[in-house]
């Protein structure tokens, strides 16, 4: 990440001033340092004001994810909370003869975090009406959740155009994983979530836009992944997606960039909490 490259170069250049200002006679380096140290004020202080720019300590692996009170959602992402943060891309990775828009929104309380996603869409490809179903086969949104970057453990989240859901906590290890689901899955430790299709009338009648995804997610369901709520100023990694299944074939969309498959949790970016 970029404030990890910056803290990492400010690191170096201090070690490089205190070596260079080793020297065998304590008269001399008192006289030679403290002139050298001085003299490297400004250039010191033009970097450290270059590098915390906004664009470059908030590159484009970092989302700021704002705080808020916790509120309901509807389904349609219209509660007047969601204009506290803007809306982010999630890019189409794969070629369509028609790209579909899909965007995103972020925000967190002192209960969980909050996820909106507006995919723009003509046709829905989802049958599957039982919870903890294949999801990713079909029409779907997925977010994945690594707040412990010491175990290459996370949690993924699907949920589907007909509000079918499937949470799951994944081991990776050696580029092996499954899912688990959650247990004791009832009360404040339930995702709450919402969707709906938008549709548009033409003089042919009816036909669908798009579709909404909202849902908010428990820190308490996150345990022990996650023992309290993230304070201001820590970093989570994670990234998010969309696939689209039309005509036997799928597309896909994501925050960051994969090669492969979604797992790739060290291509995840970093979701800094204000």
């Amino acid at each position: 990440m970029a404030i990890d490259r910056i803290l990492y170069i400010c690191k170096l250049v201090v070690q490089n001033f205190i070596r260079n200002s080793r020297v065998e006679n304590k008269t001399k380096r008192m006289q030679q340092s403290f002139p050298d140290f001085f003299l490297r004020i400004p250039a010191l202080l033009w970097f450290i004001g270059f590098a915390f720019t906004p664009s470059i300590c908030f590159a484009n692996d970092t989302l700021k994810i704002t705080k808020t009170q916790g509120f309901i959602i509807d389904g349609y992402g219209t509660n007047p909370a969601w204009t506290q943060t803007d809306w982010i891309t999630v890019t189409q990775r794969s070629q369509m003869e028609f790209p579909k828009e899909t965007r995103a929104k972020i925000l967190y309380s002192d209960l969980g975090i909050y996820y909106l996603f507006d995919c723009k869409d003509d046709l829905l490809t989802s049958t599957y009406r039982h919870d903890f179903s294949d999801l990713w086969k079909e029409d779907v949104v997925e977010i994945f959740l690594w707040p412990d970057t010491n175990h290459t453990i996370y949690f993924e989240y699907e949920l589907s155009p007909k509000n079918v859901e499937l949470p799951i906590i994944i081991p990776n290890i050696n580029n092996k994983f499954l899912g688990w689901r959650p247990w004791k899955y009832t009360g404040d430790r339930k995702v709450i979530h919402q969707t709906s299709v938008q549709m548009k009338t033409t003089k042919d009648g009816a036909s669908i836009e798009g579709w909404v995804a909202e849902f908010f997610i428990p820190f308490k369901l996150l345990n022990p992944l996650v023992s309290e709520k993230p304070l201001e100023g820590q970093l989570w990694r994670g990234n998010f997606y969309r696939i689209d299944h039309d005509l036997e074939s799928a597309a896909h969309w994501s925050w960051q960039p994969v090669s492969k498959n979604f797992h790739e949790f060290h291509a995840f970016g970093y979701l800094l909490f204000q």
